[in-house]
C-alpha cells in the first residue's frame, strides 16, 4: 500500500504536549506513516458494537428492496456508515470503471463517459489508462464518493460474455498492466478503488452459479496473474469477489482464493468486499470475506448481529472480526480518505474530462481493413451516405451497473427487461455524440444523407447515389445477459452485404462490445472497430475517418474466424437456462464451466496451441503509415529492439514481444509491449523488462522455470511475427 508521511504540524503538536518522549514521537510517526499500524491502533479502541459497523453496507437505491436509506447516504451503489468517535468516514460507493454510474438519473446529475473497457485496452497505453482513472476518480470525489467499484481485470475467455465490453483483454500481462495504471489514477484522488471480479468471472449466463472448473496451475498462469499484476501495480484498497463459484466454492467464500492466494501468497493488506448479493452465509467471513456489500440483496445481513454474536462467544471469530476491521481501515488510511473527505458539490471540468474521453476513443479505435487505401477519406468528397446504428443521434453504451451518461441522459433509449427491478440499468442507450453531425462538420461542403437502415432497399438506393457509404453497425451488450452468437443483430449483416454490393466504397464502423463475425468482410472497402466510444465517440470516429487522427489501436482480444474455433463453441447453459439479471438458480439448477479445455491458453494462446487462425488476431491493427521492428536482443530477462516509422505520416504503433517456444515446444505468451509514436522516417530504441512469471509454469510448490532454450519474437500482432531469437536460461523456482 502507498505510505504517507506524518506532517510537520502533527510532530510539532506531539513535541509540545506534556510528558512526550522521543520514543512517543517515533511511535506516533510510525502510526501516521504506516496505514496498517494505524489500523491496528484504531481496532484496539473499538467496542464490539463498533466492530460490526464497517463490515456490512446497503445499496442506497429505491429499486424495490425494503431498506432504510440514511439521509446522509448518496444515491449510488453502496453505503457503509462511519464511526465519528474514531474519525472513521462513511464509505460512499459508486460504480464503475467507465465513469460515475448514471443509475437511471436518480441523482439528477451526469458524468463523463469513457469508452468501454475493451476500447481503452485497445490503446495498449498505461499512461492513458492512468489519465482516464484520474478523471473518473476526480468526478467520483466531486460527487461525494470515496470508493469506486472499478478495476475490471477478468480475462475474456468467451467473447459472448455480456460484460466483455467492461473488461480489458484476453492476456494477463496486458490486463494487469492496464488495470493497475487505471487504479493508480483513480486512487490519486484520495479515494479507494476495487479490483474485480475475483475471480474467473467468464459469463453472465447462470452468473451466480456457473462453477468455473480449472486447475490451480492454469488459474495462476492466467486470470489470477492478471489480478496479481494489477494489485502489484495499482495497490487497490479493496478486492471485490465474484458471483460465480470456482472449483465448487463461492468466490466470496473461497478459502483458497481469498485466504491462500490473495492474503497469504500475495500478502494483500486491503479488504475483500462482496459483489452485491454474492454472500452465501456467515461462514464467508472465515473464507476470507471482509465486508458484505448491498446486504439487502442477500438472504439476510450476515455480517451484523450474527457476526457480533459469534465474535462475543469465540476468540477465533473475534480475531477474524478484528482482522476484517483492520483491513478496511488500512484501505481508508492508505488512500487518505479520512484526512481528505469527499463531499458532494465539488467542481468538475466537464470539457477537460471530455477531452480525456476523446483521446481514449481516438487511441482505442482499431482499423481492421483498408483496401486500396480507401481511408482516410478526402475532405473533398462530394456525396456521403451514412447508414444505420442511430448515427443521426448518438453512439452506443454498454449497459448494467457500469452505465454512464451525461446530464440529460441518453439521446436514444430502447427499453428492455421490462418488470426487472434493474430495468433502468439494462436499457439499450446511446450517448448524445452523433456521428452524422461530426461527419457533416468534417466535410461541410459535401452532401451527407442519412438512412436508418431499417429498410435495406432504401439504404441501397442511398448508397448507389453516394461516392462513399458509411455503415454504423451496433452490437448491444449488457451485464446480466450474454449474446447468443457473434452475428450483428437486427439483420445488420444482410444490410452491410447489400450496401457493399451497391457501392464498393463501403466503410463499416463497428460499435460493438466485443468481437463479431464478418460474413461480408471481403465485399467491403474498409472496416473500423470503434467499440463503445464514449461521450466524444462521434468526434473521435470522424477524426480517424478523415485522417486528422492516424489510427493506432490494436486488438486486445482475438476475433475468431468461426465459433467452432472457441474452446466452447456452445456457451455453457445457453441452451437450457433463462436469462436472469439477479442470477439466482432455480431449485436443482446447476452449471459447470470447464475452463481446463483451454487452461491458461486463453485467446491467442489457444489459437497458437490448436493451430487456429483468427479472423483478426490479438494485437492486430492497421495504420495510415507503416512500421518495422528489428534488432531484437534478449537474455530472457529483458529485451531491446528498434521500432521505425517507414511511411510518410506520423503515427503510433504497439511493438509486441512474444515468447514463442520453450525447449522446442510451441508456447506463445505476450511478455512485453510498448506503444511508440514516431515521425515519418524516425526510429527509436525500445527496452522492455520480462516478468519471469510469464515464462514459467506453476507447480504445486510455486513458479518453476525449466532450464533450456526460450524463443522470443517481435510481433506486429500475435500471428505476424518476426524471426525468433533464442535465449538460453537456467532453471529457477520461486514462491509468490
Amino acid at each position: 500500500m502507498k505510505i504517507s508521511t506524518i506532517t510537520t504540524s502533527v510532530v510539532a503538536a506531539l513535541c509540545c504536549a506534556q510528558a512526550i518522549t522521543a520514543e512517543d514521537v517515533a511511535d506516533a510517526t510510525t502510526l501516521a506513516a504506516d496505514p496498517v499500524a494505524r489500523a491496528e491502533a484504531t481496532v484496539a479502541k473499538m467496542t464490539l458494537e463498533e466492530k460490526v459497523v464497517l463490515t456490512h453496507g446497503i445499496m442506497p437505491l429505491p429499486f424495490g428492496f425494503d431498506v432504510d436509506i440514511p439521509e446522509e447516504a448518496i444515491a449510488g451503489a453502496g453505503y457503509v456508515p462511519g464511526i465519528a468517535r474514531l474519525g472513521i468516514p462513511a464509505l460512499t460507493e459508486t460504480d464503475a470503471s467507465l465513469g460515475v454510474s448514471y443509475i437511471g438519473g436518480i441523482r439528477g446529475d451526469g458524468a463523463t463517459a469513457l469508452p468501454s473497457g475493451v476500447a481503452m485496452a485497445s490503446s495498449w497505453n498505461p499512461d492513458l489508462m492512468a489519465r482516464g482513472g484520474a478523471m473518473i476518480g476526480a468526478e467520483a470525489r466531486a460527487k461525494g464518493f470515496n470508493v469506486l467499484l472499478a478495476g475490471g481485470a477478468n480475462l475474456m475467455r468467451d467473447p459472448r460474455n455480456g460484460r466483455t465490453f467492461e473488461y480489458l483483454s484476453e492476456d494477463p500481462l496486458l490486463s494487469g498492466k492496464l488495470v493497475g495504471a487505471a487504479i493508480g489514477g483513480i486512487q490519486s484522488n484520495h479515494i479507494i478503488s476495487t479490483i474485480k471480479h475475483f475471480a474467473l468471472n467468464g459469463q453472465e449466463t447462470g452468473r451466480k452459479f456457473a462453477d468455473a472448473r480449472i486447475s490451480e496451475a492454469a488459474a495462476r498462469e492466467s486470470d489470477l496473474l492478471a489480478f496479481q499484476i494489477g494489485i502489484e501495480d495499482g495497490k487497490p484498497g479493496s478486492v471485490m469477489c465474484a458471483y460465480n463459484p470456482v472449483n465448487g466454492a463461492p468466490s466470496c467464500a473461497s478459502d483458497w482464493l481469498l485466504n491462500t492466494v490473495l492474503k497469504q501468497d500475495w500478502g494483500y493488506p486491503g479488504f475483500v468486499m462482496s459483489d452485491w448479493g454474492a454472500v452465501p452465509g456467515l461462514d464467508a467471513a472465515l473464507g476470507g470475506l471482509d465486508q458484505q456489500s448491498g446486504a439487502q440483496l442477500d438472504p439476510k445481513v450476515f455480517f451484523g448481529n450474527d457476526l457480533k454474536a459469534k465474535a462475543a462467544a469465540d476468540p477465533k471469530w473475534m480475531a477474524r472480526l478484528d482482522d476484517m476491521n483492520k483491513r478496511i481501515l488500512t484501505a481508508i488510511y492508505a488512500s487518505g480518505a479520512d484526512k481528505n473527505p469527499a463531499k458532494p458539490g465539488g467542481s468538475i471540468d466537464f470539457d477537460a474530462h471530455a477531452n480525456v474521453a476523446e483521446d481514449v476513443a481516438k487511441q482505442g479505435i482499431v482499423l481492421l481493413k483498408n483496401a486500396g487505401d480507401l481511408l482516410p477519406l478526402s475532405k473533398s468528397v462530394r456525396h456521403i451516405a451514412v447508414i444505420g446504428g442511430y448515427a443521426d443521434a448518438g453512439v452506443p453504451a454498454g449497459s448494467g451497473s457500469s452505465l454512464v451518461h451525461a446530464e440529460g441522459g441518453p439521446s436514444v433509449t430502447v427499453p428492455t427487461a421490462a418488470g426487472n427491478p434493474f430495468a433502468a440499468l439494462m436499457s439499450e442507450t446511446y450517448h448524445a455524440s452523433a456521428p452524422l453531425k461530426a461527419i457533416k462538420a468534417a466535410v461541410p461542403d459535401a452532401t451527407v444523407v442519412y438512412r436508418n437502415g431499417r429498410y435495406v432497399a432504401d439504404a441501397v438506393i442511398a448508397a448507389k447515389k453516394a461516392d462513399v457509404a458509411i455503415i454504423f453497425a451496433t452490437q448491444w451488450m449488457t451485464e446480466g445477459l450474454d449474446v447468443p452468437d457473434l452475428s450483428l443483430p437486427n439483420g445488420q449483416d444482410a444490410l452491410i452485404a447489400a450496401v457493399a454490393e451497391a457501392n464498393p466504397n463501403t466503410i463499416v464502423v463497428l460499435e460493438t462490445g466485443g468481437p463479431v463475425l464478418m460474413p461480408w468482410l471481403d465485399q467491403t472497402g474498409a472496416v473500423m472497430e470503434a467499440w463503445y466510444p464514449g461521450i466524444r465517440g462521434a468526434e473521435a470516429i470522424a477524426s480517424v475517418l478523415f485522417g486528422d487522427t492516424n489510427p493506432s489501436g490494436r486488438l486486445p482480444i482475438s476475433f475468431p474466424a468461426n465459433l467452432k474455433d472457441l474452446p466452447r463453441p456452445v456457451l455453457d447453459g445457453s441452451l437450457t437456462l433463462e436469462p436472469d439479471f439477479l442470477g439466482a438458480p432455480k431449485p436443482g439448477e446447476t452449471l459447470s464451466v470447464n475452463y481446463d479445455i483451454e487452461g491458461s491458453d486463453v485467446g491467442y494462446r489457444y489459437n497458437a496451441r490448436e493451430g487456429h487462425k483468427a479472423l483478426f488476431p490479438f494485437g492486430f491493427g492497421l495504420s495510415y503509415t507503416s512500421f518495422s521492428l528489428s534488432g531484437l536482443k534478449t537474455d530472457g530477462t529483458s529485451a531491446s529492439f528498434t521500432v521505425s516509422n517507414t511511411g510518410k505520416r506520423a503515427g503510433a504503433t504497439v511493438a509486441q514481444l512474444y515468447l514463442v517456444s520453450q525447449n522446442g515446444g510451441v508456447k506463445q505468451r505476450l511478455v512485453g509491449f510498448q506503444r511508440v509514436a514516431l515521425a515519418p522516417g524516425e526510429s527509436r530504441q525500445v527496452t522492455v523488462d520480462i516478468d519471469p512469471r510469464l515464462l514459467a509454469d506453476w507447480k504445486e510448490e510455486g513458479w518453476s522455470l525449466p532450464a533450456g532454450e526460450y524463443g522470443f519474437a517481435l510481433g506486429h500482432d500475435a500471428e505476424r511475427l518476426e524471426a525468433p531469437v533464442v535465449a538460453r536460461m537456467p532453471a529457477r523456482a520461486w514462491q509468490d
